[in-house]
């Protein structure tokens, strides 16, 4: 994954953090929470509406300061001497100018709950309104917590995802030059020759070039489309070896409407012709379809000469399939692979939805 796309990224979801609607529904909120909250306690609403009034964008200031300055440069860097006294000192002077506006613009009475000698600007009176906007700043440092935290685990499966498709991409793409590498050398074998069959190939890899282009980009092919797709490589392989091998394709069940990934199950049917001929140059290959149960079981069994197979060399085609599958379905898929009797076998299920 490039370091552009990690990038768009991050724009992406810092520019989808909390909407200015957002703040200011949170607020008009709060407001009218506190206003009705403390006018039933009064009995007096349009007290609470001035006192209110007063107090808050007092409360706006000293949160935005604690969010937005205090806390991502005290104490998520872990200075929190610092941290604490710069929140008591913003928490004094916050309770100095809020007594004072109250007492000049609403009444001298600022502090009507207070029962017995408790007394305005006294040590109850102090702790009673910190402790209230501690109450605010802590609501208000939860909720934005808990949003990065869903943002930061947003970002991280876009980028997880973005990675997966990267590599799926990838992988994919191995596959595609791969393949061009072993029908060019095929053409090459038969232009060699000054066969007849070199036009043929030509033919069938412009067919194969045309659905690279327009149809594996794709992240869903028909089922029908890569049956077709393996159809004709092994077609392009019966040009060049004649009567020297023996394939058959079978289909079962209804595959009108089964999507799969493209480029599959090629790189098993090229492994059979890579290691699927015998001492007497003949080779067999059975290739089979079968839709059962919203599962698609895929077989492929070749005839197997180890000698032939130990001169080969390594090939990327199955690991490269093996890697695709644990991608794309995670553990929701199975893949039998056995060699018994000089008989290759492979079976892959995977779901069809």
């Amino acid at each position: 994954m490039s370091k552009i796309e990690e990038n768009a990224i991050h724009k992406d979801v810092v520019g989808r953090s909390i909407e200015t609607k957002y703040h200011v529904y949170f607020w008009i909120t709060y407001f009218l929470f506190n206003v009705i909250r403390w006018g039933s306690y009064f009995n007096d609403y349009w007290y609470s509406f001035r006192s209110n009034l007063v107090e808050f964008p007092l409360h706006l200031v000293i949160v935005y300061f604690n969010i937005y300055y205090l806390i991502p440069n005290y104490l998520l860097k872990k200075k929190y001497t610092t941290y604490v006294t710069f929140l008591l000192f913003s928490l004094g002077i916050h309770y100095v100018v809020r007594s004072t506006l109250n007492y000049w613009l609403i009444t001298e009475n600022i502090w009507p709950e207070a029962q017995g000698e408790n007394e305005p600007f006294g040590l109850n009176h102090i702790i009673a309104v910190v402790l209230g906007e501690l109450y605010v700043l802590a609501l208000t440092f939860s909720i934005k917590i808990s949003i990065d935290f869903i943002m930061e685990r947003n970002k991280t499966k876009q980028l997880t995802a973005l990675q997966y498709k990267t590599e799926l991409q990838y992988l994919k793409a191995q596959i595609q030059p791969h393949f061009f590498f072993n029908t060019l050398n095929n053409l090459y074998a038969l232009t060699i020759q000054k066969s007849s069959k070199a036009s043929e190939v030509v033919v069938k890899l412009s067919e194969f070039m045309q659905y690279i282009i327009y149809d594996a980009s794709k992240r869903k092919v028909s089922l029908i489309q890569e049956i077709q797709y393996i159809d004709n490589y092994i077609e392009l392989e019966n040009i060049r070896y004649g009567s020297q091998i023996k394939t058959e394709i079978n289909i079962k069940g209804c595959i009108d409407d089964v999507l799969i990934t493209p480029l599959l199950f090629l790189p098993f049917v090229e492994n059979a012709f890579k290691h699927g001929f015998k001492d007497t140059g003949e080779m067999s290959l059975l290739v089979s379809f079968e839709v059962r149960d919203d599962t698609l079981i895929f077989i492929s069994e070749n005839s197997y000469d180890e000698k032939a197979s130990s001169k080969s060399k390594n090939g990327i085609g199955i690991k490269n399939v093996e890697r695709r599958l644990q991608l794309l379905y995670n553990e929701n898929y199975m893949l039998l692979i056995s060699n018994d009797n000089n008989l290759y076998k492979i079976t892959l299920k995977i779901p069809t939805s």
